[in-house]
């Protein structure tokens, strides 16, 4: 029999009240959990079909061996293979009695509930459909959508208020409880998406380790005012660091968060963040202070005497008002424009090294601040900004920090006319402005056509290009030779004098350049293994004849870092203070296997060349011209044998000096299902050049190597450790070694780290040890996050991803001290 009835014996918000106190884990690793369910799948109930959302608009459907009217005419009594559905959602019990007038049901005999979120099992089942009151007896659940199970003496419900009586909770095998969290009692309010527990255990087998006689916790996903998780920590540094956030829930579209931070060796810190959200932007701000720090008083050298261990003229301890501020926001005008700023502060040159743990904090010497407004259409885009740079190194002065850009105005556009023709123009226009230097301001315009002719074998792209820049330069002759020489070095000669005498230079040259490559492929068999092959060779013609640039200033250019994109570039400098004069062609070839099974690249190799015809003049004014012949070969590789090994390789000789520019390897290895292996090598002569902070006479060197693991001695025990290792200067930047053991339920961590903590070279070491009740909680500090910054691959989730920063980065010249995890 199938009567339709609206019916719906539990409103069954049990579903948000039993797992109410567990914590979302679906990051969490399950893999070592046996495939036991503490309610087993019902084997009379339908598989469910949609979700919470949609089930409100369902029917209710009952079926049952048998249904009679009771003593009462208004009594239905269904039993015997009691069956009610409505979407998702289906009970079972042996017999159901419901009157239509009262809206009074019992359910007695093997009650079974499940829907698309868990399942329950429960003695008897009791209540008033009218007056939205239930009593369940006996419970025992099941949570599907994540794990989790236990049980209650009673459940009571009454519309939106509810409580669990005699209540548990674990995530562990039913048959073997490692850990259990159990209440007397939980009050929920569904309405209010809170729920108050009391007399609460936590239990690690059946030993109590806590014990809270009350505390309020969230039952959906709504945000709320409250207490974060806290963060502990022991260095050597901070001493005992205990930070604890607070949320506060403002508005659905704002909300803050307060950072009270005690460091015992140090003293208090107080951070605080502000996020918004509208619908055409959103932002953040947030801020650090720090009214008095110890620190600067514990070991005043370092604050007072410089590298040398000379005093600073000037210099005072940073120890009153220490802080940091930040801001981030962006909000769309229209679909075509947007307003964007990031904005950074902070109070002395020590802040990022005392107080970030890691070498991220201090690998910037200055953050940069910029406001603009950015448009972008089919054909075109651009840009009105300014951009502000400030201090953040003490090794370092204001001389050497970039060129301010008060403001900036850029513009491209391009479009195609046809197959065969596209014409365009790169513009921008800037005025410099820098505290120690004399600025100026700078147009530069480049107009250009191309012709993009393509086959499916081929490519040809001639494109021809007319640069020209002028300026409107401050001071006078003596004094812009003065800066230069302070910058640059050598001595105020006339020959000086006249090469920068003109106020208003300009330069005007045109480029062309030719761009034109072959595909040639064939099927091959390797071992067994069918390959598409392919042979890819490549010429790059460039012609741009010499202009004197010499008396031009240098405002916001460098020369950019050789490598294989620069083969193709027709300009070797960041900026447009100079463009390079050329009559060069590069050769290069690249060939590739690609798996015809699943295409995946198997084998990469590329090797190019550049060919001087002229000498290249134009120069910076701590280069050297660039005699005619060859350049470095450029060559890189990259191989993956199988799915377990990756390796890359970048390599350049400069037959010039018959010695090698650069040389990096990379290799990975993966075993089992987390292990792996990562090693690095990085070598690079000439490493760069910083104008103001580098000495021109020193050839920057950089030869680092990096060695990473993760190896899990079985399925519980795992050993991590990384070295990574400065050749050069002959010491450690970071060691880490730790060990870890997990089970279904459990999982502990005790990590080791000794990093580089300041620019003087001087090491700290950390003790971290978390241990974890998974879907639940953890304890202590947050290793994982360390870990996977360290060791590519931690997370198999981040195999072809950059590790995570241990710094929030301001923007493109600083970071942000991070305000979440005190042991980063």
């Amino acid at each position: 029999m199938r009567p339709s009835l609206r019916l719906l014996p539990l409103p069954l918000c049990i579903a948000l009240a039993l797992p109410a106190h567990a914590a979302d884990g679906d990051e969490e690793n399950w893999g070592l959990c046996p495939i036991f369910d503490a309610v087993p799948s019902f084997e009379d109930a339908p598989a469910p079909v949609g979700d919470m959302a949609g089930r409100a608009q369902q029917p209710t459907d009952i079926e049952g061996d048998q249904l009679e009217r009771g003593a009462a005419d208004q009594d239905i009594v269904v039993q015997d293979n009691v069956r009610l559905s409505r979407g998702d959602q289906f009970l079972g019990t042996d017999k159901l009695t419901y009157n239509e007038e009262s809206g009074h049901y019992t359910a007695i005999g093997n009650v079974r509930y499940q829907d698309s979120g868990m399942r329950i099992v429960a003695e008897r089942a009791e209540g008033n459909q009218n007056a939205d009151t239930h009593r369940i007896e006996g419970v025992r659940y099941q949570l599907t959508e994540r794990r989790g199970n236990g049980g209650a003496e009673r459940i009571e419900l009454h519309g939106a208020q509810g409580a669990l009586v005699g209540s548990s909770y674990s995530t562990c095998d039913p048959r073997q409880r490692a850990w259990e969290l159990r209440a007397h009692r939980i009050d929920l309010d569904t309405e209010e998406g809170m729920g108050v527990a009391r007399n609460a255990t936590v239990r690690i087998g059946k030993i109590p380790v806590l014990y809270v006689p009350w505390f309020m916790f969230p039952i959906d996903d709504r945000r709320r005012t409250g207490l974060l998780y806290p963060s502990v920590s022991m260095s050597g540094r901070n001493g005992f660091d205990w930070r604890q956030p607070i949320y506060l829930n403002l508005a659905p579209n704002y909300d803050a968060t307060l950072y009270p931070r005690y460091m015992s060796d140090r003293g208090f810190n107080l951070g605080a963040e502000f996020r918004w959200l509208y619908p055409n932007g959103r932002g953040e701000v947030f801020g650090n202070w720090m009214p008095s720090d110890r620190l600067p008083g514990n070991e005043p050298d370092r604050y007072l005497l410089d590298l040398a261990g000379n005093p600073i003229p000037g210099a005072t301890l940073p120890e009153k008002d220490r802080g940091q501020f930040g801001l981030t926001a962006v909000h769309h005008v229209n679909d075509t424009w947007y307003g964007n700023t990031n904005l950074g502060w902070v109070s002395d040159t020590h802040y990022f090294e005392d107080f970030s743990n890691s070498l991220y904090g201090i690998s910037n010497y200055s953050i940069r601040s910029d406001l603009g407004l950015y448009g972008r259409g089919e054909y075109w885009q651009a840009g009105l900004m300014a951009d502000h740079y400030q201090l953040t190194d003490y090794t370092l002065s204001e001389r050497s920090l970039q060129f301010d850009r008060l403001p900036r105005a850029y513009g491209s556009w391009a479009r195609p006319f046809g197959a065969w023709l596209q014409a365009g123009i790169d513009g921008e226009a800037v005025r410099f402005e820098h505290t120690e230097f004399l600025g100026g301001s700078r147009l530069d315009l480049k107009p250009y056509v191309a012709m993009p002719l393509e086959g499916a074998s081929w490519f040809l792209r001639p494109k021809l290009a007319w640069r020209y820049t002028a300026y409107q330069l401050e001071g006078s002759a003596q004094t812009r030779a003065e800066e230069y020489v302070s910058r640059f070095g050598g001595a105020v000669t006339p020959e000086l004098l006249q090469q920068l005498g003109e106020r208003n230079p300009t330069r005007s040259l045109p480029i062309f350049s030719l761009d034109a490559g072959l595909y040639f492929d064939r099927n091959i068999e390797f071992r067994g293994e069918r390959f598409l092959n392919t042979l890819e060779p490549r010429i790059y013609y460039l012609r741009a004849p010499y202009r004197d640039q010499s008396g031009l200033p240098v405002f916001d250019t460098n020369t950019m870092t050789f490598s294989w994109g620069q083969l193709f570039r027709d300009n070797r400098y960041t900026g447009a203070d100079r463009q390079t004069d050329a009559n060069q062609v590069t050769t290069a070839l690249t060939t590739r296997f690609i798996s015809e099974e699943d295409g995946r690249e198997r084998l990469a190799a590329s090797i190019g060349q550049i060919t001087y015809f002229d000498d290249v003049r134009v120069t910076l004014p701590y280069e050297t011209p660039i005699e005619r012949g060859k350049s470095a070969w450029v060559a890189e590789t990259s191989v993956s044998p199988n799915d377990r090994w990756t390796i890359g390789a970048s390599y350049m000789w400069d037959p010039k000096v018959r010695d090698k520019d650069l040389a990096t390897l990379r290799a990975r290895y993966l075993f089992g299902d987390a292990g792996i292996v990562n090693i690095g090598y990085r070598y690079r002569r000439n490493a760069g050049y910083r104008p103001g902070i580098d000495d021109p006479d020193t050839k920057a060197l950089l030869e680092q190597v990096d060695f990473s693991f993760l190896y899990p001695i079985n399925q519980t025990w795992s050993v991590v450790g990384r070295y990574y290792y400065s050749l050069r200067d002959d010491k450690p930047l970071e060691t880490i070694a730790g060990v870890q053991w997990e089970s279904c339920c459990l999982a502990a961590r005790l990590v080791g780290r000794r990093y580089l903590r300041d620019r003087d070279g001087e090491l700290d070491t950390r003790i971290m040890f978390e241990f974890e009740l998974k879907g639940l909680s953890s304890v202590g500090q947050n290793t994982e996050r360390v870990l996977r910054r360290a060791i590519l691959g931690y997370d198999r989730d981040d195999l072809y991803l950059v590790p995570p920063s241990s710094t929030q980065s301001l923007n493109n010249g600083g970071g942000q001290v991070d305000q979440t995890d005190p042991t980063l």
